[in-house]
């Protein structure tokens, strides 16, 4: 839907649902200040799904909402059907094992190796199921499969930054998650590492058939690698629909936005057209 959000229906979704995360209503307030003010969105299953916005728009917020980390004032977020919001810890940490989470900068730990980076996940999760040596298999074979090779016993500072942010990617992938979040991914990095990291994600979320969704507001990577965008401005999402639909979608913030970014060409007309 190209002209705003998605309706709010109140349905909720299954595993064989388009949408694999719906959003609905949801609010948040800190104190006296509004964050989010009503987001009603969907994410599809098996896509690429980018929520862009300006600085201050809400967008760390709403991550956070949709991987469990802060609880809404008001509204619901649904994972295949399963309204998140009333769950308790066990319930929630249940959930989370659909998630796998890419931070931005990677968020590597400085005094872990590579490998007992990305052995984390598999010793909080895994450690009843696998052996030692087998998560040092499964951390290797990843780590190869990522174009890494040799690095298990580096730590992140010997790295440059593209290299960290596979080594986050190997990490979020680990145990094999359903849906893939990224926070701001290409930020900090030159274009041609930037262009490196969209492949990356595109390469893996056709690998691997996982839903995304990706934080950003780097323009030139949202058109390159997105199915779904969705424009969240002053905690509302004013905009949704493929990459061709919002170039030609009027909302006057989302033009400004893709016009100054200097990335993208709108359409001829576009900007006069308001």
């Amino acid at each position: 839907m190209a002209d705003g959000a998605a309706s709010n229906d109140g349905d909720t979704s299954s595993r064989s649902d388009r949408y694999q995360i719906r959003v609905r209503g949801l609010r948040k307030t800190f104190g006296d200040q509004e964050v989010l003010r009503g987001v009603d969105f969907d994410i599809e299953r098996g896509k690429i799904n980018v929520v862009i916005g300006g600085s201050g728009a809400g967008k760390s917020v709403l991550m956070k909402h949709l991987i469990g980390l802060l609880k809404p004032t008001e509204g619901h977020i649904y994972v295949d059907g399963e309204d998140i919001v009333p769950m308790n810890d066990f319930q929630l940490n249940r959930a989370r094992e659909k998630f796998g989470m890419m931070f931005q900068y990677a968020a590597l730990f400085d005094s872990m190796t590579v490998e007992e980076n990305v052995m984390f996940p598999l010793v909080e999760h895994r450690r009843k199921q696998m052996s030692r040596p087998e998560m040092r298999k499964k951390v290797k074979d990843m780590l190869e499969s990522l174009g890494l090779f040799n690095v298990e016993k580096k730590y992140p500072g010997e790295l440059s930054g593209g290299m960290r942010k596979r080594v986050g990617l190997a990490r979020a992938i680990i145990l094999e998650p359903e849906i893939l979040f990224y926070d701001e991914p290409t930020t900090g990095l030159d274009p041609i590492a930037t262009k490196n990291v969209d492949e990356m994600i595109a390469d893996i979320a056709d690998k691997l058939g996982v839903t995304t969704v990706v934080i950003s507001h780097d323009m030139a990577s949202t058109f390159r690698i997105a199915h779904k965008i969705s424009m969240l401005y002053k905690g509302q999402i004013v905009a949704h629909g493929t990459p061709p639909e919002l170039l030609k979608h009027q909302h006057p913030q989302l033009r400004e936005f893709i016009a100054t970014s200097g990335a993208v060409a709108l359409p001829s007309g576009a900007e006069e057209s308001a």
